[in-house]
C-alpha cells in the first residue's frame, strides 16, 4: 500500500501484476465480443458510422464475466485508499485496438486526460485498466507521461512524446491511474487484438457517464456494496415523495460526501 501511495502520487500510476486468472481472461473475451457486437448494432442503428469501430461503452449488466469481475472488487483497498472516502462507478467499458488501424482509436491515439476540469490535488475520479491481452510495444500499449496529473495546463505535444512511457505487461494485470494524467493509445502494429477493459471510478457526488441503477433495474445489485459501487446510495430524488423520506429511505445515503 504504501508503494502504491508513493507512485500514484508521484507519477500518477501504478501498475498490479497478474491479478486476474486465465480463466477469467478467456471468459471477459469472450463477453466482451458479446457486448461489442450489442453497440455496434445499435450506433449503426443511430447513425454512427465510424470512430467506434472495437468499442463497447457500459459493459454491464448481462449477467456475464464482466458482471463477476465487479462483484471482484479487485483492488478495492488501493481504490478506496486513494479516494479516503466511498466512491462509485463513473463508467466501464471494453476496448480492442484493432490491428493496422486507428479507427478505433480516433480520440484514443491523441494524449488526452480522462477530466475536463483539472481537480489539483483533489481526487475526485481514477482510471482503471485491465490487460485482457498483453500489452507490448508493438501491439499499442497505453502511453502514459508521468507526473503530468500535477500540471493544470496540456503540456506541449513535444514534452509528451519525449517523456511518454509504454505501460507494458502480461495479461491480466491492471493499472490504476489519477485522471489528470495525460496518456494515449499507440498503434497496434501486430496483426493480433490488444484488448481491455476500461473503468472509471469516481467520488459519489460526481455525475455518471450512464444512470445505473436506472439501467439495470432496482433487483440488480447482490449485495449492499454493489449498491454503493453502482450509485445506487447516492441518487437524486425526482418528486417530493421521494425527497421526503427518512434517512435510511433516502434516495442520497448519508455518508457519501
Amino acid at each position: 500500500m504504501d508503494n502504491f501511495i508513493y507512485e500514484i502520487e508521484d507519477f500518477g500510476y501504478s501498475v498490479f501484476d497478474s491479478v486476474l486468472s486465465t480463466q477469467e481472461l478467456i471468459n471477459i473475451r469472450k463477453d466482451l465480443l458479446n457486448h461489442q457486437n450489442y453497440c455496434k448494432s445499435t450506433y449503426s442503428k443511430n447513425g454512427i458510422t465510424e470512430g467506434m469501430d472495437g468499442c463497447a461503452h457500459h459493459t454491464i449488466g448481462k449477467n456475464d464475466s464482466i458482471d463477476d469481475f465487479l462483484h471482484n472488487f479487485y483492488l478495492d483497498d488501493y481504490i478506496r485508499a486513494y479516494f479516503d472516502s466511498e466512491y462509485i462507478l463513473n463508467t466501464i467499458g471494453g476496448i480492442n485496438n484493432i490491428p493496422y488501424t486507428n479507427k478505433a482509436y480516433e480520440h484514443g491515439l491523441k494524449f488526452h486526460r480522462d477530466v475536463r476540469t483539472y481537480s489539483g490535488d483533489f481526487k475526485f475520479m481514477l482510471n482503471m485498466i485491465v490487460f485482457i491481452d498483453d500489452f507490448t510495444k508493438k501491439n499499442g500499449a497505453t502511453k502514459v507521461v508521468p507526473g503530468t496529473h500535477k500540471s493544470e495546463k496540456k503540456p506541449s505535444l513535444e514534452y509528451l512524446e519525449q517523456n511518454s512511457i509504454q505501460v507494458v505487461g502480461k495479461e491480466g494485470t491492471i493499472v490504476l491511474f489519477n485522471s489528470n494524467l495525460w496518456h494515449s493509445a499507440a498503434p497496434n502494429l501486430t496483426k493480433k487484438p490488444r484488448r481491455a477493459l476500461t473503468l472509471n471510478f469516481s467520488r459519489a457526488f460526481i455525475k455518471q457517464q450512464m444512470d445505473y441503477p436506472r439501467m439495470l433495474g432496482e433487483s440488480f445489485p447482490k449485495n449492499e456494496k454493489m449498491r454503493q459501487l453502482l450509485g445506487y446510495n447516492s441518487r437524486i430524488p425526482c418528486n417530493h415523495d421521494e425527497w421526503y423520506q427518512p434517512p435510511s429511505k433516502r434516495m442520497y445515503k448519508p455518508g457519501q460526501g
